[in-house]
């Protein structure tokens, strides 16, 4: 028999019901308790090399990842995609960015999309769409961020627009409008980055440019200032940063004083964080307004989002989020924890030449928040990228404070759900899966069905019936 726990979802793209089936995904999800399910709106097929893109994504170019559940026989290969269904053309009048073309793959697989949100529904599951909150495909440089001095950032992980780019506002609507034409049935949409990502410091320190400066200026923001003091303090990290500098930030408390200190030394870093908390909170607001006009206030809002305190760079307020939408997915991506030590120590060290990298590591970690007082690497190698059979380097007690923090800052204004990420050997997936299950959080997202051996799923089912 199902269990029938609190709110579970899995993120379950339709390269896997293509080659599984949609009964048997749907099967072997309901059987542990998934009682909601986010698809995507393209499908695939296999390509030959250089065709198309190599999935699992390489996450920057350091993702050794591979599936737990092989596509056409393969963990790993190139795959060619299409949209599924063909847009239209009339929703998109007022946008400068155009959907693909409908093709061939999309006449004999597209459907398969329809029929897989129609067979969950049947099943009295809540069906989602997962798309991007602000990339369009095509996206073009007057719509990237932009860093203080006015450059696009010479590398970015994450390829998303300046959040109040015109251009991108009027295709998220029009893209909610025919999402909504195309799939009715639908419950709502999950809308990824609806906020600045931070994986580099170049997309911490983005964005700035003339888009943003129209939107604070008649927003009560003073921008020249902002700039002024956020290009200030983009230099003195870059070129002045000595030992000393982060000495304070590996002590014991984390750096608070440190942190506080510096924020009053450039109070307009301050702003700029301020600055992407709203920009950040009137996307969504975009957002649920186009999904009101193109649907009705029934269809629900669902945000993903980081976590905390990588929120305070993204500009994510959890605090906000109950304005707009009905739940927000917090990620549980620990995998990307270590990406990010690795990322942001790199760029500082070579910037900085003097910095000591085991004194850098410590401060890194400790400003992320990301191991228990007097533990964690003290190396950038001991924050690589983990490969499919090794565990997480985050403890278990960092995880659960998070989760703890999120539903707390949430305030029950809108459902607080924990988004677990599939990728990692059994163990260290059970781990994280139940420790999510025994915080504080209204629900759990699981991402994504490709990572979820069927030992990963039996492991989700003995956690929920135990919990």
């Amino acid at each position: 028999m199902p269990i029938a726990p609190r709110f579970l979802g899995v993120t379950t793209l339709s390269p896997f019901f293509q080659v599984e089936g949609v009964e048997p995904v749907l099967d072997r999800l309901q059987v542990v308790g998934v009682n909601a399910v986010a698809v995507n709106t393209s499908v695939t097929a296999p390509g030959a090399e250089g065709e198309g893109s190599y999935q699992p994504p390489d996450d920057g170019g350091t993702s050794p990842r591979l599936f737990d559940r092989p596509l056409w026989g393969q963990r790993g290969l190139w795959l060619r995609s299409a949209p599924g269904h063909a847009f239209r053309a009339e929703l998109f009048a007022d946008s400068p960015y155009q959907p693909r073309p409908a093709n061939d793959l999309t006449a004999s697989a597209g459907p398969i999309i329809g029929e897989f949100i129609r067979a969950a529904k049947a099943r009295g599951m809540r069906v989602y769409i997962q798309t991007s909150a602000a990339a369009p495909a095509g996206l073009r440089d007057e719509d990237r961020p932009r860093l203080p001095d006015g450059t696009l950032p010479p590398y970015r992980m994450a390829d998303t627009a300046s959040l109040a780019s015109p251009a991108v506002r009027a295709w998220n609507r029009a893209w909610c409008r025919d999402i909504f034409a195309q799939y009715p049935e639908i419950d709502g949409i999950r809308p990824d980055w609806p906020e600045y990502p931070c994986y580099t410091l170049n997309e911490v320190f983005s964005d700035l440019g003339p888009h943003v400066e129209g939107w604070a200026n008649s927003h009560g923001f003073d921008f020249a200032a902002i700039r002024q003091e956020t290009l200030a303090f983009w230099r003195y990290l870059h070129g002045s940063l000595g030992n000393d500098d982060i000495a304070d930030f590996a002590e014991t408390d984390g750096g608070r004083f440190a942190q506080a200190s510096l924020l009053t030394r450039f109070p307009g870093v301050a702003d700029f964080f301020r600055l992407k908390a709203a920009l950040s909170a009137d996307l969504l607001a975009d957002w649920r307004a186009a999904i009101t006009a193109a649907a009705g206030p029934e269809k629900e809002l669902s945000a993903n989002a980081f976590m905390p305190p990588y929120s305070f760079f993204t500009g994510l307020d959890f605090a906000r989020v109950g304005d707009t939408c009905g739940s927000v997915s917090a990620k549980l991506y620990t995998m990307h924890w270590c990406q990010m030590v690795e990322y942001w120590g790199r760029e500082l060290l070579d910037a900085n030449p003097g910095l000591d990298e085991g004194l850098l590591v410590r401060a890194l970690v400790a400003l992320m928040d990301i191991a228990e007082p007097g533990g964690g690497g003290r190396t950038l190698a001991d924050y690589h990228y983990p490969e499919p059979d090794e565990a997480h380097p985050i403890p278990s007690e960092t995880q659960a404070r998070k989760l703890r923090q999120v539903v707390r800052a949430v305030g029950g204004r809108a459902q607080a759900h924990a988004l677990v990420h599939g990728y990692g050997p059994l163990d260290d997936f059970r781990r994280r899966f139940a420790l999510a299950a025994e915080s504080p959080v209204d629900g759990i997202w699981v991402n994504r069905y490709g990572y979820l051996s069927d030992e990963k799923l039996a492991a989700m089912g003995k956690v929920i019936r135990d919990a």
